[in-house]
């Protein structure tokens, strides 16, 4: 199986990388500048590695490494954003509420474009990204103002796409991966990377179990929207 990864290089994207490795998988890890924890396992035949900022098209060159077809892309690169204070009502801004956005749910739609005519038909599943912090069943703190609108935006695109892309073979799920000890979740989380991606590697196994474009937890709980 081919599998695309963004935002591979640390945390939840690296542990995809090692888990689909793992499973005798063929994976194309993407990064951004600094390869990080890819650079430990670059030597491992089945792993490739792509620069590809994904606020960006990709060049020329990125796409040539490509394989043909793809059977699972994963959509986990995404950012926080300012701190909790840079993001309370009195502090957001425009400029913070559009660069959060571009990454955390614009770019999701333009690797979909980009990649669309590498996804394998019928078969193919894109996983996106995004976080219960996104469900505003589930926001009983306020605050996060542009992290939880994105991340929330992102579950209407992934479902938009699930919609378009079903006739063709494509299914879509969207995952939370939990409250995770990374950079990102803090050292506070409540369960680390590995047991996050084993969890939603599990959900995407199942995903004819959930409709389509369903938003659903690391340990297979749909979460409300």
């Amino acid at each position: 199986m081919n599998v695309f990864i963004t935002g591979a290089n640390r945390g939840i994207g690296l542990a995809f990388v090692q888990h689909y490795l793992a499973r005798g998988d063929q994976v194309y890890a993407c990064h951004r500048d600094n390869m990080g924890g890819l650079a430990d396992i670059r030597d491992t035949p089945a792993l490739h590695t792509l620069k590809w900022d994904v606020s960006k098209l990709p060049d020329e060159s990125a796409l040539q490494a490509l394989p043909d077809s793809i059977d699972l892309l994963i959509n986990n690169a995404g950012i926080y954003g300012p701190g909790k204070d840079g993001q309370m009502l009195e502090a957001v801004t425009a400029d913070t509420m559009h660069h959060v956005f571009d990454i955390n749910c614009v770019a999701q739609l333009r690797i979909v474009q980009v990649l669309l005519p590498r996804l394998r038909r019928p078969g193919a599943v894109i996983a996106n990204m995004s976080s219960k912090m996104g469900s505003s069943a589930d926001n009983t703190s306020g605050g996060a103002y542009a992290y939880r609108a994105a991340k929330a935006a992102l579950v209407i695109v992934s479902k938009s796409m699930a919609m378009d892309l079903e006739g063709q073979g494509i299914r879509v799920i969207t995952l939370h991966p939990g409250w995770v000890r990374t950079d990102m979740g803090g050292k506070n989380g409540l369960i680390n990377s590995v047991e996050s991606v084993a969890g939603m590697a599990s959900v995407i196994d199942k995903i004819d179990s959930y409709e389509a474009g369903a938003f659903v937890a690391f340990d297979g709980a749909v979460v409300p929207y």
